[in-house]
């Protein structure tokens, strides 16, 4: 059973993916659904990702900087487009893995605190602003999904935006070499990201342009450093 973007059609594939393992009778875990959903619905690559616990990283590394949030070297990662079988096959080698998203691909990231970020949404969905997913981490950060590119002009936009004091502002682009912990995941053992907005069949294969969101992101912001 395989499912693209395109073979979506009205919510079908998601319906199909999910009476599917039903069907079969599979014992799957959250994070198997998820990474099926992902790959074969939303159009994403996904890579297994390390845990925390007690501070201390399921990579084995005594060392390590990033304690839960940064993906397992020797695990390869699953493709977008990978079938139900072949996610759950794959994710299946690596049990308890946290589910990661490459950042640079299919999207980038816009990041700002968790609080503005709500604000930011609250006025965007007001305003008929065209939106993709939103993730909210455990440390309380909010991440908008916006078109891949975007993180790298970043500083350009918010100059011509006038924003001469951006690099105070508590806004950062995320792109090529970057990774986030995709829901239902722990992150360095603070515990879940959550989906602030949820993947949508107009909004995950075709995340929107920064500059549709970031004059509120970076007017909210602003206005939380007051």
């Amino acid at each position: 059973m395989g499912f693209t973007i395109g073979s979506i059609g009205s919510g079908r594939g998601i319906r199909d993916l999910r009476s599917g393992t039903r069907r079969r009778g599979r014992a799957v875990t959250p994070e198997c659904t998820a990474v099926a959903e992902f790959t074969g619905l939303w159009g994403w690559d996904v890579v297994p990702g390390a845990r925390a616990a007690g501070g201390r990283c399921s990579c084995g590394r005594t060392d390590c900087a990033e304690p839960g949030a940064h993906p397992l070297v020797f695990a390869p990662e699953i493709p977008a487009g990978a079938t139900l079988d072949e996610a759950c096959a794959a994710w299946t080698r690596f049990p308890g893995a946290a589910v990661m998203l490459p950042v640079g691909r299919a999207f980038d990231v816009i990041e700002v605190a968790e609080a503005a970020g709500r604000r930011a949404l609250t006025r965007l969905e007001r305003l008929g602003v065209p939106l993709g997913p939103v993730v909210v981490t455990p440390q309380g950060r909010a991440q908008f999904f916006v078109a891949p590119g975007s993180a790298d002009g970043l500083p350009r936009l918010l100059y011509r935006m006038g924003w001469d004091d951006r690099a105070a502002l508590d806004l950062h682009g995320l792109g090529p070499g970057s990774w986030i912990t995709a829901p239902p995941s722990d992150r360095g053992g603070r515990g879940p990201a959550r989906w602030l907005r949820p993947p949508s069949l107009d909004s995950a294969a075709r995340p929107p342009a920064a500059p549709l969101l970031l004059g509120a992101l970076a007017y909210v912001a602003h206005r939380s450093r007051a």
